[in-house]
């Protein structure tokens, strides 16, 4: 059984599907890449101050699944990067449907940019 197999317990991709992404953290760190962060300092910096074991912990998951590509940007000391796959990529339309979920049920939120972009995830949205 490969490691991406490993996650598959069920034939409903629901279950599938949280079984990768339906924790607190992960998604968040999922919409942190999508918003242009790659290293894991910039990652341990988000506001929802996730700690750094469970951000280690989620990232070689999110590897396993395919979700995101390690790749190195330092030889001495050895420093990697994040980025999302195609598959990682392809979860824009659920964070886009909870953000609008979110907005709707709770409308004094924002949607999360960093303070050094002015992108959204869904640009549609007010």
């Amino acid at each position: 059984m490969d490691n991406e197999s490993a996650f598959e317990r069920s034939c409903c991709p629901i279950t599938n599907g949280l079984d990768i992404f339906g924790d607190r953290w992960t998604l968040l760190i999922i919409r942190d890449l999508m918003l242009g962060k790659r290293r894991y300092q910039d990652l341990i910096s988000s506001p929802e101050s996730i700690a750094s074991n469970i951000l280690a912990d989620r990232l070689k998951k999110l590897q396993i699944t395919g979700l995101i590509h390690r790749r190195a940007y330092q030889q001495n000391p050895a420093r990697y990067e994040y980025v999302l796959t195609e598959k990682g990529k392809d979860l824009k339309p659920v964070l886009d449907a909870i953000i609008g979920w979110g907005r709707k049920h709770y409308p004094d939120t924002m949607v999360f940019t960093p303070l050094n972009s002015s992108r959204h995830l869904s640009p549609d949205l007010p």
